[in-house]
Protein backbone atom coordinates (compact mmCIF):
# COMPACT_ATOMS: atom_id res chain seq x y z
CA UNK A 1 0.00 0.00 0.00
CA UNK A 2 1.42 3.48 -1.05
CA UNK A 3 1.56 6.18 1.05
CA UNK A 4 -1.64 8.10 -0.71
CA UNK A 5 -3.63 4.45 -0.42
CA UNK A 6 -2.77 4.29 3.16
CA UNK A 7 -3.72 8.15 4.66
CA UNK A 8 -6.97 7.69 2.75
CA UNK A 9 -7.67 4.61 3.70
CA UNK A 10 -7.19 6.66 7.50
CA UNK A 11 -9.27 9.30 6.18
CA UNK A 12 -12.12 6.82 5.12
CA UNK A 13 -12.62 5.74 8.68
CA UNK A 14 -13.53 9.57 9.78
CA UNK A 15 -15.41 9.81 6.63
CA UNK A 16 -17.54 7.05 7.03
CA UNK A 17 -18.19 7.89 10.60
CA UNK A 18 -19.04 11.73 9.94
CA UNK A 19 -21.01 10.60 6.61
CA UNK A 20 -22.64 7.95 9.16
CA UNK A 21 -23.92 11.30 11.35
CA UNK A 22 -24.42 14.18 8.89
CA UNK A 23 -26.36 11.42 6.47
CA UNK A 24 -27.98 9.31 8.41
CA UNK A 25 -31.33 9.10 7.29
CA UNK A 26 -34.64 10.04 8.88
CA UNK A 27 -37.62 9.09 7.06
CA UNK A 28 -36.36 6.72 4.98
CA UNK A 29 -37.83 3.67 3.48
CA UNK A 30 -37.05 0.42 2.42
CA UNK A 31 -38.68 -2.71 0.38
CA UNK A 32 -37.46 -5.81 -0.56
CA UNK A 33 -39.07 -8.49 -3.36
CA UNK A 34 -37.50 -11.95 -4.19
CA UNK A 35 -38.13 -15.01 -6.12
CA UNK A 36 -36.75 -18.53 -6.05
CA UNK A 37 -35.78 -18.12 -9.56
CA UNK A 38 -32.07 -17.09 -10.62
CA UNK A 39 -33.45 -14.20 -12.98
CA UNK A 40 -29.44 -13.57 -15.00
CA UNK A 41 -30.49 -13.21 -18.34
CA UNK A 42 -31.44 -10.13 -20.50
CA UNK A 43 -34.59 -12.53 -21.22
CA UNK A 44 -35.18 -12.31 -17.27
CA UNK A 45 -36.25 -8.46 -17.59
CA UNK A 46 -40.37 -8.43 -17.28
CA UNK A 47 -39.85 -10.85 -14.13
CA UNK A 48 -37.28 -8.56 -12.47
CA UNK A 49 -39.94 -6.00 -13.90
CA UNK A 50 -43.00 -7.58 -11.89
CA UNK A 51 -40.68 -8.04 -8.78
CA UNK A 52 -40.42 -3.96 -9.02
CA UNK A 53 -44.25 -3.61 -9.06
CA UNK A 54 -44.18 -5.67 -5.70
CA UNK A 55 -42.01 -2.95 -4.20
CA UNK A 56 -44.49 -0.04 -5.18
CA UNK A 57 -47.58 -1.98 -4.07
CA UNK A 58 -46.07 -2.03 -1.36
CA UNK A 59 -45.41 1.64 -0.39
CA UNK A 60 -42.02 2.34 -1.69
CA UNK A 61 -41.49 5.31 -4.61
CA UNK A 62 -39.53 3.16 -6.79
CA UNK A 63 -38.53 5.98 -8.97
CA UNK A 64 -36.84 8.04 -6.22
CA UNK A 65 -35.04 4.84 -4.59
CA UNK A 66 -31.58 3.52 -5.47
CA UNK A 67 -32.65 -0.35 -6.66
CA UNK A 68 -30.41 -3.45 -5.64
CA UNK A 69 -30.55 -6.54 -7.52
CA UNK A 70 -28.75 -9.69 -5.65
CA UNK A 71 -28.17 -12.85 -7.37
CA UNK A 72 -26.12 -15.85 -6.08
CA UNK A 73 -22.61 -15.69 -6.50
CA UNK A 74 -22.38 -18.27 -9.50
CA UNK A 75 -24.93 -17.02 -11.38
CA UNK A 76 -22.87 -14.40 -13.11
CA UNK A 77 -19.05 -14.79 -14.43
CA UNK A 78 -17.20 -12.13 -13.79
CA UNK A 79 -16.39 -10.78 -17.08
CA UNK A 80 -20.14 -10.70 -17.91
CA UNK A 81 -21.64 -9.10 -14.82
CA UNK A 82 -20.58 -5.19 -16.47
CA UNK A 83 -22.58 -5.83 -19.74
CA UNK A 84 -25.60 -7.60 -16.98
CA UNK A 85 -26.07 -4.61 -15.11
CA UNK A 86 -25.63 -2.24 -18.08
CA UNK A 87 -28.26 -4.20 -19.47
CA UNK A 88 -30.55 -4.55 -15.90
CA UNK A 89 -30.45 -0.92 -15.50
CA UNK A 90 -31.47 0.13 -18.58
CA UNK A 91 -34.43 -2.28 -18.44
CA UNK A 92 -35.87 -1.45 -15.49
CA UNK A 93 -35.11 2.47 -16.16
CA UNK A 94 -35.94 2.91 -19.69
CA UNK A 95 -35.86 6.73 -19.14
CA UNK A 96 -32.77 7.40 -17.28
CA UNK A 97 -33.51 10.42 -15.24
CA UNK A 98 -36.67 9.34 -13.81
CA UNK A 99 -35.11 10.25 -10.46
CA UNK A 100 -33.36 6.38 -9.73
CA UNK A 101 -30.78 7.41 -7.97
CA UNK A 102 -28.39 4.44 -8.42
CA UNK A 103 -28.77 0.58 -9.62
CA UNK A 104 -26.41 -1.86 -8.48
CA UNK A 105 -25.96 -5.58 -9.52
CA UNK A 106 -24.78 -7.87 -6.57
CA UNK A 107 -23.50 -11.20 -6.57
CA UNK A 108 -24.03 -12.53 -3.04
CA UNK A 109 -22.40 -16.28 -1.91
CA UNK A 110 -25.59 -17.05 0.44
CA UNK A 111 -28.23 -15.93 -2.49
CA UNK A 112 -30.32 -18.99 -4.19
CA UNK A 113 -32.92 -16.84 -6.02
CA UNK A 114 -33.48 -13.15 -6.77
CA UNK A 115 -33.96 -10.61 -4.81
CA UNK A 116 -34.25 -6.67 -5.59
CA UNK A 117 -34.20 -4.25 -2.65
CA UNK A 118 -35.31 -0.34 -3.25
CA UNK A 119 -34.03 2.50 -0.61
CA UNK A 120 -35.01 6.40 -0.74
CA UNK A 121 -32.57 8.36 0.98
CA UNK A 122 -34.56 9.95 3.26
CA UNK A 123 -33.41 13.41 5.29
CA UNK A 124 -29.84 13.45 5.84
CA UNK A 125 -30.26 14.82 9.63
CA UNK A 126 -27.88 17.73 8.88
CA UNK A 127 -29.49 19.57 6.30
CA UNK A 128 -32.64 18.76 8.76
CA UNK A 129 -30.55 20.50 11.45
CA UNK A 130 -29.97 23.32 9.22
CA UNK A 131 -33.62 23.84 7.94
CA UNK A 132 -35.51 23.62 11.23
CA UNK A 133 -32.76 26.40 12.27
CA UNK A 134 -33.33 28.65 9.38
CA UNK A 135 -37.39 28.28 10.12
CA UNK A 136 -36.79 29.39 14.33
CA UNK A 137 -35.35 32.47 12.69
CA UNK A 138 -36.96 33.44 10.25
CA UNK A 139 -39.73 33.17 12.98
CA UNK A 140 -37.57 34.64 15.77
CA UNK A 141 -36.56 36.95 13.81
CA UNK A 142 -40.02 38.27 12.44
CA UNK A 143 -39.39 37.39 8.98
CA UNK A 144 -36.51 39.61 8.29
CA UNK A 145 -35.84 38.04 5.13
CA UNK A 146 -38.72 40.01 3.95
CA UNK A 147 -38.93 43.45 5.78
CA UNK A 148 -35.16 44.41 5.64
CA UNK A 149 -34.54 43.19 2.02
CA UNK A 150 -35.13 46.80 0.53
CA UNK A 151 -32.68 48.44 2.90
CA UNK A 152 -30.49 45.36 2.21
CA UNK A 153 -29.60 46.81 -0.59
CA UNK A 154 -29.73 50.40 0.23
CA UNK A 155 -26.96 49.44 2.68
CA UNK A 156 -24.71 47.80 -0.25
CA UNK A 157 -25.12 50.52 -2.40
CA UNK A 158 -23.42 52.50 0.49
CA UNK A 159 -26.00 54.80 1.38
CA UNK A 160 -24.48 53.70 5.05
CA UNK A 161 -21.12 54.06 4.74
CA UNK A 162 -19.43 55.86 7.32
CA UNK A 163 -15.55 55.69 6.16
CA UNK A 164 -14.73 56.18 10.19
CA UNK A 165 -16.77 53.20 11.10
CA UNK A 166 -14.39 50.13 12.49
CA UNK A 167 -13.46 47.59 10.78
CA UNK A 168 -11.25 46.49 7.62
CA UNK A 169 -13.54 45.71 4.45
CA UNK A 170 -16.58 47.71 3.64
CA UNK A 171 -20.75 46.21 3.17
CA UNK A 172 -20.05 45.11 -0.45
CA UNK A 173 -16.60 43.93 0.01
CA UNK A 174 -17.59 41.55 2.97
CA UNK A 175 -21.01 40.55 1.00
CA UNK A 176 -18.57 39.86 -2.12
CA UNK A 177 -16.22 37.67 -0.12
CA UNK A 178 -18.63 35.63 1.62
CA UNK A 179 -20.52 35.35 -1.87
CA UNK A 180 -17.47 33.86 -3.63
CA UNK A 181 -16.86 30.81 -1.24
CA UNK A 182 -20.58 29.83 -1.19
CA UNK A 183 -21.33 30.64 -5.33
CA UNK A 184 -19.77 28.01 -6.99
CA UNK A 185 -20.02 24.26 -8.36
CA UNK A 186 -23.34 23.84 -6.26
CA UNK A 187 -25.14 26.29 -7.84
CA UNK A 188 -23.64 24.31 -11.41
CA UNK A 189 -23.56 21.43 -10.74
CA UNK A 190 -26.07 20.86 -7.37
CA UNK A 191 -29.07 22.02 -9.33
CA UNK A 192 -29.04 19.97 -12.25
CA UNK A 193 -28.46 16.97 -9.78
CA UNK A 194 -31.39 18.33 -7.73
CA UNK A 195 -33.70 18.50 -10.79
CA UNK A 196 -32.41 15.15 -12.26
CA UNK A 197 -33.08 13.66 -9.51
CA UNK A 198 -36.10 15.04 -7.84
CA UNK A 199 -38.13 16.80 -10.71
CA UNK A 200 -38.66 20.46 -11.49
CA UNK A 201 -40.39 20.48 -8.51
CA UNK A 202 -37.28 20.69 -7.07
CA UNK A 203 -36.44 24.06 -7.84
CA UNK A 204 -39.22 25.51 -6.02
CA UNK A 205 -38.59 23.93 -2.27
CA UNK A 206 -34.64 25.04 -3.32
CA UNK A 207 -36.13 28.28 -3.22
CA UNK A 208 -38.30 28.25 -0.34
CA UNK A 209 -35.08 26.67 1.67
CA UNK A 210 -32.66 29.70 0.30
CA UNK A 211 -35.56 32.13 1.24
CA UNK A 212 -35.48 30.82 4.83
CA UNK A 213 -31.66 30.72 5.20
CA UNK A 214 -31.87 34.31 4.46
CA UNK A 215 -32.40 34.57 8.37
CA UNK A 216 -29.81 32.17 9.28
CA UNK A 217 -27.54 34.40 7.93
CA UNK A 218 -28.51 37.06 8.94
CA UNK A 219 -28.42 35.88 12.89
CA UNK A 220 -24.76 34.61 12.68
CA UNK A 221 -23.57 37.87 10.46
CA UNK A 222 -24.89 40.33 13.36
CA UNK A 223 -23.81 38.00 16.40
CA UNK A 224 -20.34 38.40 14.56
CA UNK A 225 -20.31 41.78 14.37
CA UNK A 226 -21.33 42.27 18.16
CA UNK A 227 -18.81 39.93 19.49
CA UNK A 228 -15.67 40.73 17.12
CA UNK A 229 -12.10 41.22 18.52
CA UNK A 230 -9.34 43.45 17.58
CA UNK A 231 -6.41 41.72 17.67
CA UNK A 232 -2.97 42.84 18.73
CA UNK A 233 -1.91 42.84 15.09
CA UNK A 234 -4.91 45.64 14.17
CA UNK A 235 -6.85 42.66 12.67
CA UNK A 236 -10.35 41.77 13.38
CA UNK A 237 -10.91 38.28 14.64
CA UNK A 238 -14.98 37.20 14.52
CA UNK A 239 -17.07 34.66 13.19
CA UNK A 240 -18.69 31.31 15.30
CA UNK A 241 -15.56 30.52 16.93
CA UNK A 242 -15.63 34.16 18.90
CA UNK A 243 -19.40 34.65 19.38
CA UNK A 244 -19.79 31.19 20.97
CA UNK A 245 -16.94 31.60 23.07
CA UNK A 246 -17.72 35.11 24.34
CA UNK A 247 -21.21 34.83 23.66
CA UNK A 248 -21.96 31.80 25.87
CA UNK A 249 -19.84 32.61 28.43
CA UNK A 250 -21.47 35.63 29.05
CA UNK A 251 -24.82 33.91 29.19
CA UNK A 252 -23.35 32.02 32.08
CA UNK A 253 -22.24 28.94 29.73
CA UNK A 254 -18.88 29.02 29.61
CA UNK A 255 -17.36 25.20 29.06
CA UNK A 256 -20.55 25.13 26.49
CA UNK A 257 -19.27 27.53 24.90
CA UNK A 258 -15.24 26.95 24.54
CA UNK A 259 -16.28 23.57 23.66
CA UNK A 260 -18.61 24.52 20.86
CA UNK A 261 -15.99 27.45 19.81
CA UNK A 262 -13.03 24.90 19.62
CA UNK A 263 -14.85 22.34 17.67
CA UNK A 264 -16.51 24.54 15.04
CA UNK A 265 -12.51 26.56 14.49
CA UNK A 266 -11.42 22.40 13.94
CA UNK A 267 -13.84 21.83 11.57
CA UNK A 268 -13.63 24.92 9.88
CA UNK A 269 -9.53 24.33 9.44
CA UNK A 270 -10.52 21.28 8.13
CA UNK A 271 -13.19 22.39 5.77
CA UNK A 272 -11.05 24.89 4.37
CA UNK A 273 -8.28 22.60 3.85
CA UNK A 274 -10.61 20.22 1.99
CA UNK A 275 -13.79 21.07 0.28
CA UNK A 276 -12.75 25.15 0.47
CA UNK A 277 -8.94 24.13 -1.05
CA UNK A 278 -8.56 20.38 -2.75
CA UNK A 279 -11.80 19.88 -3.45
CA UNK A 280 -11.86 22.87 -5.47
CA UNK A 281 -8.99 22.35 -7.22
CA UNK A 282 -9.50 18.56 -8.57
CA UNK A 283 -13.08 19.25 -9.78
CA UNK A 284 -11.67 22.55 -11.98
CA UNK A 285 -9.26 20.42 -12.87
CA UNK A 286 -11.30 17.74 -14.07
CA UNK A 287 -13.64 20.41 -16.68
CA UNK A 288 -10.41 21.94 -17.66
CA UNK A 289 -8.74 18.39 -18.53
CA UNK A 290 -11.52 18.06 -21.11
CA UNK A 291 -10.69 21.05 -22.99
CA UNK A 292 -6.94 21.37 -22.60
CA UNK A 293 -5.34 17.56 -22.51
CA UNK A 294 -2.04 19.23 -21.27
CA UNK A 295 -3.32 18.86 -18.11
CA UNK A 296 -4.65 15.67 -18.26
CA UNK A 297 -1.09 14.11 -18.42
CA UNK A 298 0.18 17.15 -16.95
CA UNK A 299 -2.01 17.87 -13.44
CA UNK A 300 0.24 19.44 -11.27
CA UNK A 301 1.23 22.55 -13.70
CA UNK A 302 -2.39 23.50 -12.90
CA UNK A 303 -1.78 22.78 -9.50
CA UNK A 304 1.49 25.35 -9.26
CA UNK A 305 -0.37 27.89 -10.99
CA UNK A 306 -3.52 28.45 -8.74
CA UNK A 307 -1.05 28.08 -5.39
CA UNK A 308 0.90 31.02 -7.06
CA UNK A 309 -2.41 32.76 -7.78
CA UNK A 310 -3.52 31.98 -4.58
CA UNK A 311 -1.25 32.91 -2.28
CA UNK A 312 -0.38 36.40 -4.03
CA UNK A 313 -3.83 37.41 -2.72
CA UNK A 314 -3.97 35.36 0.47
CA UNK A 315 -0.45 36.75 1.75
CA UNK A 316 -2.68 40.11 1.81
CA UNK A 317 -4.77 39.12 4.09
CA UNK A 318 -8.53 40.16 3.98
CA UNK A 319 -8.30 43.44 2.34
CA UNK A 320 -6.86 41.97 -0.68
CA UNK A 321 -8.96 38.85 -0.46
CA UNK A 322 -11.70 41.49 -0.58
CA UNK A 323 -10.47 43.59 -3.47
CA UNK A 324 -10.22 40.46 -5.91
CA UNK A 325 -13.41 39.52 -4.49
CA UNK A 326 -15.15 42.39 -5.75
CA UNK A 327 -13.86 41.69 -9.06
CA UNK A 328 -13.98 38.08 -9.46
CA UNK A 329 -17.60 37.85 -8.28
CA UNK A 330 -19.70 39.97 -10.50
CA UNK A 331 -17.04 38.74 -13.47
CA UNK A 332 -17.83 35.05 -12.73
CA UNK A 333 -21.67 35.44 -11.88
CA UNK A 334 -22.27 37.92 -15.01
CA UNK A 335 -20.63 35.36 -17.15
CA UNK A 336 -22.61 32.74 -16.20
CA UNK A 337 -25.84 34.45 -15.55
CA UNK A 338 -25.29 35.73 -19.27
CA UNK A 339 -25.03 32.79 -20.27
CA UNK A 340 -28.01 31.43 -18.65
CA UNK A 341 -30.30 34.55 -20.00
CA UNK A 342 -29.05 33.87 -22.86
CA UNK A 343 -30.66 30.70 -23.26
CA UNK A 344 -33.37 31.68 -20.97
CA UNK A 345 -34.25 34.37 -23.91
CA UNK A 346 -33.93 32.17 -27.18
CA UNK A 347 -36.69 29.84 -25.27
CA UNK A 348 -38.49 32.92 -23.81
CA UNK A 349 -41.93 31.02 -24.88
CA UNK A 350 -41.39 27.98 -22.99
CA UNK A 351 -40.23 29.92 -19.78
CA UNK A 352 -44.06 30.40 -18.39
CA UNK A 353 -44.33 26.15 -19.34
CA UNK A 354 -41.10 26.08 -17.01
CA UNK A 355 -42.20 27.62 -14.29
CA UNK A 356 -45.75 25.73 -14.54
CA UNK A 357 -43.71 22.59 -14.44
CA UNK A 358 -41.75 23.55 -10.88
CA UNK A 359 -44.93 24.80 -8.96
CA UNK A 360 -47.62 22.12 -10.49
CA UNK A 361 -44.37 19.18 -9.10
CA UNK A 362 -43.57 20.71 -6.02
CA UNK A 363 -46.69 19.64 -4.46
CA UNK A 364 -48.31 16.87 -7.19
CA UNK A 365 -45.08 15.24 -8.74
CA UNK A 366 -44.93 13.02 -11.67
CA UNK A 367 -45.55 9.17 -10.66
CA UNK A 368 -42.52 9.34 -12.03
CA UNK A 369 -40.24 11.44 -9.23
CA UNK A 370 -41.56 9.65 -6.61
CA UNK A 371 -43.76 11.58 -4.92
CA UNK A 372 -44.07 14.99 -2.52
CA UNK A 373 -41.39 13.80 -0.19
CA UNK A 374 -38.72 12.99 -2.41
CA UNK A 375 -38.85 16.40 -4.50
CA UNK A 376 -39.58 18.13 -1.29
CA UNK A 377 -36.42 16.46 0.24
CA UNK A 378 -34.20 16.65 -3.13
CA UNK A 379 -34.96 20.65 -3.40
CA UNK A 380 -33.76 21.41 0.60
CA UNK A 381 -30.89 19.19 0.51
CA UNK A 382 -29.04 21.16 -2.77
CA UNK A 383 -30.49 24.90 -0.97
CA UNK A 384 -29.02 24.17 2.53
CA UNK A 385 -25.99 22.74 0.85
CA UNK A 386 -25.38 25.48 -1.92
CA UNK A 387 -25.74 28.48 0.25
CA UNK A 388 -23.96 26.95 3.57
CA UNK A 389 -26.78 29.19 5.71
CA UNK A 390 -26.39 28.01 9.16
CA UNK A 391 -22.67 26.68 8.45
CA UNK A 392 -21.20 29.76 10.00
CA UNK A 393 -18.47 30.27 7.23
CA UNK A 394 -19.61 33.76 6.12
CA UNK A 395 -20.41 35.20 9.50
CA UNK A 396 -16.17 35.35 9.20
CA UNK A 397 -16.10 37.43 6.30
CA UNK A 398 -18.86 39.90 7.62
CA UNK A 399 -17.30 40.23 10.85
CA UNK A 400 -14.11 42.28 9.47
CA UNK A 401 -16.60 45.00 7.76
CA UNK A 402 -17.00 48.26 8.78
CA UNK A 403 -20.23 48.99 10.24
CA UNK A 404 -21.71 51.35 12.99
CA UNK A 405 -24.73 48.64 13.50
CA UNK A 406 -23.73 44.97 14.05
CA UNK A 407 -27.48 44.70 12.62
CA UNK A 408 -26.42 46.49 9.28
CA UNK A 409 -24.37 44.02 8.36
CA UNK A 410 -26.69 40.74 9.18
CA UNK A 411 -29.07 42.65 6.80
CA UNK A 412 -26.54 42.56 4.23
CA UNK A 413 -25.53 39.40 4.58
CA UNK A 414 -28.86 37.59 3.92
CA UNK A 415 -28.52 38.51 0.12
CA UNK A 416 -26.44 35.90 0.24
CA UNK A 417 -28.75 33.17 0.18
CA UNK A 418 -31.14 34.89 -2.06
CA UNK A 419 -28.03 35.71 -4.70
CA UNK A 420 -26.43 32.48 -4.53
CA UNK A 421 -29.96 29.94 -4.65
CA UNK A 422 -33.18 32.29 -5.58
CA UNK A 423 -31.21 33.76 -8.35
CA UNK A 424 -28.13 31.84 -9.72
CA UNK A 425 -29.41 28.19 -8.57
CA UNK A 426 -33.13 28.95 -10.07
CA UNK A 427 -31.81 30.24 -13.31
CA UNK A 428 -29.84 26.95 -13.77
CA UNK A 429 -32.75 25.03 -12.76
CA UNK A 430 -35.03 26.96 -15.66
CA UNK A 431 -32.50 25.88 -18.36
CA UNK A 432 -32.11 22.46 -17.53
CA UNK A 433 -35.93 22.62 -17.28
CA UNK A 434 -36.82 24.11 -20.73
CA UNK A 435 -33.93 21.90 -22.89
CA UNK A 436 -35.11 18.96 -21.43
CA UNK A 437 -31.71 17.62 -20.45
CA UNK A 438 -33.02 15.91 -17.32
CA UNK A 439 -35.51 14.04 -19.62
CA UNK A 440 -33.09 12.96 -22.22
CA UNK A 441 -31.63 9.38 -21.85
CA UNK A 442 -28.65 10.27 -23.72
CA UNK A 443 -27.32 12.06 -20.37
CA UNK A 444 -28.50 8.54 -17.96
CA UNK A 445 -24.53 8.23 -17.86
CA UNK A 446 -24.06 11.82 -15.86
CA UNK A 447 -26.97 11.61 -14.08
CA UNK A 448 -25.84 8.41 -12.31
CA UNK A 449 -22.69 9.94 -11.41
CA UNK A 450 -23.93 12.39 -10.50
CA UNK A 451 -21.99 14.78 -12.11
CA UNK A 452 -24.32 17.88 -12.39
CA UNK A 453 -21.80 20.21 -14.20
CA UNK A 454 -21.55 17.81 -17.07
CA UNK A 455 -25.60 17.73 -17.29
CA UNK A 456 -25.41 21.28 -16.93
CA UNK A 457 -22.80 21.45 -19.57
CA UNK A 458 -25.19 19.47 -22.12
CA UNK A 459 -27.93 21.03 -21.59
CA UNK A 460 -26.20 24.52 -22.44
CA UNK A 461 -24.21 23.11 -25.18
CA UNK A 462 -26.81 21.83 -26.94
CA UNK A 463 -28.00 25.63 -27.23
CA UNK A 464 -24.60 27.37 -27.64
CA UNK A 465 -21.64 25.07 -28.87
CA UNK A 466 -19.46 27.46 -27.63
CA UNK A 467 -20.49 27.54 -23.90
CA UNK A 468 -18.34 24.16 -22.76
CA UNK A 469 -15.14 27.21 -22.80
CA UNK A 470 -17.93 29.66 -20.70
CA UNK A 471 -17.93 27.33 -18.34
CA UNK A 472 -14.48 25.98 -18.30
CA UNK A 473 -14.06 30.05 -17.34
CA UNK A 474 -16.82 30.42 -14.69
CA UNK A 475 -15.36 26.86 -12.94
CA UNK A 476 -12.23 28.01 -12.90
CA UNK A 477 -13.42 31.66 -11.29
CA UNK A 478 -15.58 29.80 -8.81
CA UNK A 479 -12.99 27.80 -7.37
CA UNK A 480 -10.42 29.96 -7.22
CA UNK A 481 -12.77 32.54 -5.82
CA UNK A 482 -14.22 30.13 -3.61
CA UNK A 483 -10.08 29.19 -2.33
CA UNK A 484 -9.23 32.55 -1.35
CA UNK A 485 -12.66 32.79 0.81
CA UNK A 486 -12.25 29.79 2.55
CA UNK A 487 -8.52 30.32 3.60
CA UNK A 488 -9.50 33.83 5.61
CA UNK A 489 -11.80 31.19 7.19
CA UNK A 490 -9.23 28.69 7.81
CA UNK A 491 -6.33 31.49 8.61
CA UNK A 492 -9.10 33.16 11.44
CA UNK A 493 -9.79 30.07 13.32
CA UNK A 494 -5.76 28.68 13.23
CA UNK A 495 -5.52 32.41 15.10
CA UNK A 496 -8.12 31.57 17.56
CA UNK A 497 -6.76 28.15 18.09
CA UNK A 498 -2.66 28.82 18.19
CA UNK A 499 -2.57 32.91 18.09
CA UNK A 500 -1.53 35.65 15.91
CA UNK A 501 2.03 34.48 15.29
CA UNK A 502 0.72 31.33 13.64
CA UNK A 503 -0.70 33.04 10.60
CA UNK A 504 1.64 33.09 8.18
CA UNK A 505 2.18 29.06 8.80
CA UNK A 506 -1.43 28.48 8.42
CA UNK A 507 -0.89 30.73 4.76
CA UNK A 508 2.06 27.98 3.67
CA UNK A 509 0.21 25.01 4.44
CA UNK A 510 -3.07 26.41 2.64
CA UNK A 511 -1.06 27.23 -0.45
CA UNK A 512 0.71 23.69 -0.03
CA UNK A 513 -2.58 22.14 -0.40
CA UNK A 514 -3.46 23.84 -3.37
CA UNK A 515 -0.72 22.28 -5.55
CA UNK A 516 -1.71 18.55 -3.53
CA UNK A 517 -5.19 19.49 -4.78
CA UNK A 518 -4.06 18.83 -8.28
CA UNK A 519 -2.25 15.42 -7.63
CA UNK A 520 -4.19 13.76 -4.83
CA UNK A 521 -6.69 11.53 -6.68
CA UNK A 522 -7.80 9.59 -3.54
CA UNK A 523 -11.68 10.18 -2.58
CA UNK A 524 -12.02 9.89 1.16
CA UNK A 525 -9.03 12.47 1.64
CA UNK A 526 -10.81 15.38 -1.30
CA UNK A 527 -14.50 14.37 0.44
CA UNK A 528 -12.97 15.10 4.19
CA UNK A 529 -12.91 18.28 3.94
CA UNK A 530 -16.40 18.63 1.77
CA UNK A 531 -17.89 17.06 5.54
CA UNK A 532 -16.08 18.87 7.70
CA UNK A 533 -17.61 21.76 6.58
CA UNK A 534 -21.36 20.33 6.70
CA UNK A 535 -20.40 19.22 10.60
CA UNK A 536 -19.63 23.41 11.05
CA UNK A 537 -23.59 23.44 11.21
CA UNK A 538 -23.97 21.53 14.30
CA UNK A 539 -22.02 23.67 17.07
CA UNK A 540 -23.18 26.98 14.93
CA UNK A 541 -27.23 26.40 15.15
CA UNK A 542 -27.32 25.58 18.83
CA UNK A 543 -25.11 28.47 19.74
CA UNK A 544 -27.37 30.88 17.28
CA UNK A 545 -30.58 29.33 18.60
CA UNK A 546 -28.86 30.13 22.57
CA UNK A 547 -28.36 33.64 21.52
CA UNK A 548 -30.78 34.48 19.32
CA UNK A 549 -32.75 36.75 22.12
CA UNK A 550 -29.84 39.31 22.03
CA UNK A 551 -29.93 39.16 18.00
CA UNK A 552 -33.62 40.00 18.12
CA UNK A 553 -33.07 42.86 21.08
CA UNK A 554 -30.30 44.94 18.88
CA UNK A 555 -32.66 44.57 15.74
CA UNK A 556 -35.40 45.70 17.34
CA UNK A 557 -33.53 48.87 18.53
CA UNK A 558 -31.99 49.15 14.84
CA UNK A 559 -35.40 49.17 12.96
CA UNK A 560 -37.14 51.73 15.66
CA UNK A 561 -33.86 53.92 14.59
CA UNK A 562 -34.11 53.03 10.96
CA UNK A 563 -38.36 54.08 11.03
CA UNK A 564 -37.44 57.22 13.42
CA UNK A 565 -35.40 58.28 10.24
CA UNK A 566 -32.66 59.33 12.73
CA UNK A 567 -30.17 56.77 10.72
CA UNK A 568 -27.53 58.64 9.77
CA UNK A 569 -26.99 58.47 5.52
CA UNK A 570 -23.80 58.96 3.71
CA UNK A 571 -25.30 59.27 -0.03
CA UNK A 572 -22.15 60.40 -2.48
CA UNK A 573 -22.61 64.27 -3.27
CA UNK A 574 -24.45 64.72 -6.47
CA UNK A 575 -22.46 67.06 -9.31
CA UNK A 576 -23.66 70.18 -10.97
Amino acid sequence: MGFEEAVDAGFGVVVNFLGTVLFFPLFADSETASTDEVLDEVADLPKLEALVDELEQQGLAVPNASLTVTLPADAVAEEELEALTKAFQEGLVPSAPVGTRTFTLVLDEEATGTTITGNTGGVPFIALWLLLGAIFFTLRMGFINIRAFRHAIDVVRGIYDNPEDEGEVSHFQALASALSATVGLGNIAGVAIAVAMGGPGAIFWMIVAGFLGMSSKFVECTLAQIYRTKRDDGRVLGGPMAYLDAGLTEKGMKPLGKVLAVMFAVMCIGGSLGGGNTFQVSQSLGILRTQFPVFDSHPWIYGVVMAVAVAIVILGGIQRIASTAEKIVPLMCGIYVVACLFILIMNASAIPGAFGRIFAEAFTPMAGFGGFVGVLVTGIRRAVFSNEAGVGSASIAHSAAKTEYPVREGVVALLEPFIDTIVVCTMTGLVIVITGAFEDAANHDVIAASEGAALTARAMGGEISWFPWVLTIAVVLFAYSTMISWSYYGERCFVYLFGDGSSTAYKIIYVVFVFLGSVITATNILNFGDLMILSMGFPNILGLVLLSGKVRGQLDEYMDKLRSGKMKRYEPAKEG
